[in-house]
């Protein structure tokens, strides 16, 4: 093949899949990763193809690469069409740029994906872009099987990716589907809602699927519990070719060349996704889960000390992606409407919906910021309750210092909004809704937990209707929340005197029951004094404070 050849096929693959980086390139066209940076730096020169920098929390920093107006014009005279055609035929027009810079990161792990299935398989036969339909991408392997992604993200409503979910059966089918979830509890949720749907279905954890360990065992079908390498994923897929269609859009306008360099500020909300480092990202995400964090929490759970953080957070302030407010008597960062927008569009979640639940912007922006003038739901009900969000934000700040000076691991930690589990006990179906779930990882071994911080269960009945729905949960023998281990159920009081009264109530209520909780209870004194990993917990039989995580 010639150079000339050679760029002309790079070129038709920029033109499929745009902000392909090159190793990805050449992956996905079959050529090798030296031809692949050399045609690439041709193509640059030329000013056909162009590139900006990109990474994230889970992919390294890299250049993504783009056809210009310039490469449309010539690949379009290549392929003999009119320069129109092509832009309603790719997803290369100033329309489909916008969407795909928008979902930037979920982009880059799909292209991941594509990857690693093209190293599988010597290359791709093809690949499309959807823009509003249930699936994100298709893949289309050499001997003509179809293979459907979709992502969930960070970000999105466990009701509306159930409904985006459903619409899969509207219309043709590939022939198997990969779903990419961003952590355990969505990867858990996710496998029951695809359990049944009519075709091989296959689901990894997002940072698996978009690392190396994409290869290793690391996929699962809905309704079994082996991992699977995505090697036998991939010899699922039925045969044939079923290449859903998506109407096309009236509008395909020429795309502008993007300014070069994408470091200057302030920057176009497009643009947004490549300008922003990972650790800005980072941190983003943590404010989409955690609104309201102090600085010294925020600081803690990202891992940084107060000078980087103010590198990062006055960054994010200057392109009005986070604001930092007084509340509670202390300041308090989260995301501005612009911020939300961001990860929603990101994760492919209504912006409205987002802004409808977590916006933090006043009501009247003249009057004090209070609880009553903000404007999400969900994000005033925190601020309503600021003592209880800072003692949860605390523990959460806490366990990962601890964590960071041990063997463990903190691998997941659910806000409220995606700790609460639903359950049938007897037929009925009930629910529990603490105030977080996380899992730690000591070596290889899983500790899943849920955390109830609680300011009101004082009296001796209020306790036991506290402790009644996990004695619900816990006798409807599911033991496998938390990969293939019981939760243990943390509950933290203000004080010495409540707590010892609680462990005396499950003791009685526990023993009427017949039902086994791992229990473990402490107070605010205790747990700032020895920290969430130390001897801070006290077991029901024992009035010593111990460790509720072995610690090896």
């Amino acid at each position: 093949m010639s150079g000339a050849e050679l760029q002309a096929r790079l070129l038709r693959w920029l033109a499929a899949m745009p902000f392909l980086d090159r190793l990805e390139l050449a992956a996905v066209s079959g050529v090798s990763e030296r031809a692949a940076y050399y045609a690439m730096a041709a193509l640059e020169d030329a000013g056909l193809a162009a590139a900006l920098p990109h990474g994230s929390d889970l992919i390294r920093p890299t250049r993504r690469f783009h056809v210009t107006a310039r490469g449309l014009s010539r690949l379009a005279a290549g392929e003999g069409v009119p320069t129109e055609t092509l832009l309603r035929t790719h997803p290369v027009s100033a329309q489909w740029r916008r969407i795909l810079l928008q979902r930037l990161d979920a982009v880059a792990a799909v292209y991941r994906l594509a990857a690693a299935v093209a190293a599988e398989r010597g290359s791709l036969e093809g690949f499309r872009w959807f823009r509003a339909m249930a699936l994100d991408a298709v893949l289309v392997l050499p001997d003509g099987r179809s293979v459907g992604v979709v992502r969930q993200g960070p970000t999105a409503d466990r009701t509306a990716f159930a409904k985006r979910l459903r619409r899969l059966y509207e219309g043709k089918l590939p022939g198997s589907l990969l779903v990419l979830a961003s952590d355990g509890s969505r990867l858990r949720h996710t496998r029951r809602l695809l359990d049944g749907l009519p075709m091989p279905t296959f689901i990894a954890l997002e940072r698996d699927a978009a690392s190396a360990a994409a290869h290793g065992p690391v996929w699962n079908t809905p309704s079994g519990k082996a991992a699977l390498s995505l090697r036998t994923a991939l010899s699922g897929a039925r045969p044939g070719r079923a290449m859903p269609a998506e109407k096309q859009r009236l509008r395909a306008s020429m795309p502008a060349d993007l300014p070069r360099g994408c470091s200057s500020d302030p920057a176009p909300g497009e643009l947004l996704p490549a300008r922003l480092r990972p650790a800005e990202k980072r941190a983003l995400d943590l404010l989409a889960e955690w609104p309201w964090l102090t600085p010294a929490h925020l600081g803690a759970l990202l891992g940084v000390g107060s000078p980087r953080l103010s590198q990062v957070m006055g960054r994010l302030q200057a392109l009005r992606l986070t604001v930092s407010v007084i509340a509670g008597e202390r300041r308090r960062f989260a995301l501005t409407d612009r911020g939300l927008a961001l990860v929603a569009r990101r994760d492919r979640v209504s912006v409205g919906a987002a802004r409808g639940r977590w916006s933090a912007a006043p009501i009247d922006p003249y009057a004090l910021l209070t609880w009553r003038n903000v404007s999400g739901a969900r994000s005033r009900q925190l601020l309503r309750n600021i003592e209880h969000t800072e003692a949860v934000h605390g523990f959460a700040a806490g366990l990962a210092e601890q964590a960071r000076s041990t063997d463990c691991q903190v691998a997941q930690f659910d806000p409220p909004h995606r700790a609460s589990r639903f359950f049938r006990h007897r037929g009925r179906l009930h629910s529990i809704r603490p105030d977080a779930f996380g899992i730690l990882r000591g070596g290889d071994r899983p500790m899943p937990f849920f955390l109830e911080w609680e300011r009101r269960a004082v009296r001796p009945v209020t306790m036991a209707a506290r402790l009644a729905p996990y004695l619900r949960y816990f006798a409807s023998a599911r033991d496998d929340d938390g990969n293939g281990m019981q939760p243990a159920l943390l509950v933290v009081f203000e004080d010495e005197l409540t707590a010892v009264h609680f462990l005396r109530v499950a003791r009685r209520e526990t023993a009427r029951t017949g039902v086994r909780v791992p229990l473990w209870v402490s107070h605010a004194g205790l747990l700032d004094r020895e920290g969430p990993l130390g001897r801070a917990w006290l077991a029901q039989g024992g009035w010593e404070p111990r460790r509720a995580f072995p610690m090896r």
